[in-house]
């Protein structure tokens, strides 16, 4: 059973991924917990990752559900930079916020373990706001795809092993789909050719005009 925002209850499982923010957007990493909350999966995904690459991602990027001192503190004794929001919007906020002042939830909240004092802190630097942010351009578009291009939203069988396995079929399914679209990029692009002027042929018989039809067959991207 998971909690939503609106205070209700679903039957669900918590799908997680992990996704490489350097620009592929290749999923690095999926699993499936019956746990309600974020807050203990970003150490159980990092580890995923570093079991499937062969070694130890260079920074993390989470938002604030996978806030938890204790983790954070951990991964970063493991070498590993961590970025971690300590609220809903505290590192996103707007520009220009027309909205009064009870529909506003940026409310700070005093941290004083100091893994989480640090953190606020970097997060505040251009810097670390700047990393922040690569993780909303990262994995939500993932999430997007799955849902709107794949029409993957929900699964289809029970049980937290063949739920899993669905999930990394899935998973399976759009880093194919995002290979082909990477690998196409990569490819250089054929120069258009020359015109050149063509002499009519000189036929003893008149020609019969006539219309060709071409069938081409698409890859979706």
């Amino acid at each position: 059973m998971r909690k939503s925002k609106n205070e209700a209850f679903a039957q669900a499982y918590n799908a997680q991924l992990a996704v490489d923010a350097d620009g592929s957007q290749l999923i690095l990493a999926a699993s499936i917990s019956q746990s309600s909350a974020d807050n203990n999966e970003l150490q159980p995904m990092v580890q995923a990752v570093r079991a499937n690459l062969g070694q130890k991602p260079q920074a993390v990027l989470a938002d604030h559900g996978y806030m938890n001192g204790p983790i954070l503190e951990q991964i970063q004794n493991q070498g590993i930079e961590a970025f971690v929001a300590l609220s809903a919007q505290a590192h996103e906020r707007r520009r220009y916020d027309l909205r009064g002042q009870k529909q506003r939830r940026e409310k700070p909240r005093q941290h004083q373990a100091p893994v989480l004092v640090a953190m606020e802190q970097k997060l505040r630097t251009p810097e670390g706001h700047r990393r922040y942010l690569r993780r909303q351009a990262s994995i939500e578009p993932v999430f997007g795809i799955i849902k709107r291009v794949l029409g993957f939203r929900q699964f289809s069988l029970r049980g937290l092993q063949k739920v899993a396995l669905e999930w990394n079929l899935v998973c399976v399914a759009y880093n194919l789909k995002r290979l082909h679209k990477l690998i196409s990029l990569a490819k250089p692009r054929p120069s258009a050719p020359k015109r050149t002027s063509l002499k009519p042929p000189t036929l003893a018989v008149p020609l019969d005009q006539g219309l060709a039809f071409f069938l081409f067959s698409f890859l979706t991207n």
